[in-house]
């Protein structure tokens, strides 16, 4: 059984109320194979929300906040928990997760300062289950 960002499944779930339809992606939940989540309503933000990133300090430590400041890591935290716990339930071995995201970004994410660069990394999700020996593929990597 696999999780996969809800997005990625096209349910609207994303920051701007749209999806990141991908079809195989869509297919697998279909068939029963994957069960879609979005860390993101599970830490109990809205849809629409306002855009997040990643950003870092000096000591490497990671927050999100939003594009107009307000800190929402607690949010993204608890829904990287909430996550872990439903991939142990169904005991998922992998996931699927859209890259780019705070949450899901998979290898790649924004680099925190709203200006549509991309660098490597995970998101809070993504990080917690790898830390936790799921495997974490992006929807790219189903190309």
């Amino acid at each position: 059984m696999y999780l996969v960002s809800s997005c990625l499944a096209g349910i609207n779930c994303r920051y701007d109320g749209n999806n990141n339809l991908d079809e195989k992606v869509a297919e697998l939940v279909k068939a029963g194979k994957a069960i879609p989540v979005c860390p993101e309503i599970l830490g109990g933000l809205a849809t629409p929300r306002d855009p997040s990133e990643i950003i870092a300090d000096q000591e490497g430590n990671r927050k999100v906040v939003t594009e107009k400041g307000k800190d929402v890591t607690a949010e993204f935290k608890l829904g990287a928990e909430k996550t872990l716990e439903i991939a142990k339930i169904v005991d998922a071995k992998k996931v699927i997760l859209q890259q780019r995201s705070p949450s899901c970004g998979a290898g790649k994410i924004y680099d925190g300062t709203f200006s549509g660069n991309i660098i490597k990394g995970n998101g809070i999700t993504a990080e917690l289950l790898i830390k936790n020996g799921i495997g974490v593929l992006s929807e790219a990597d189903l190309a």
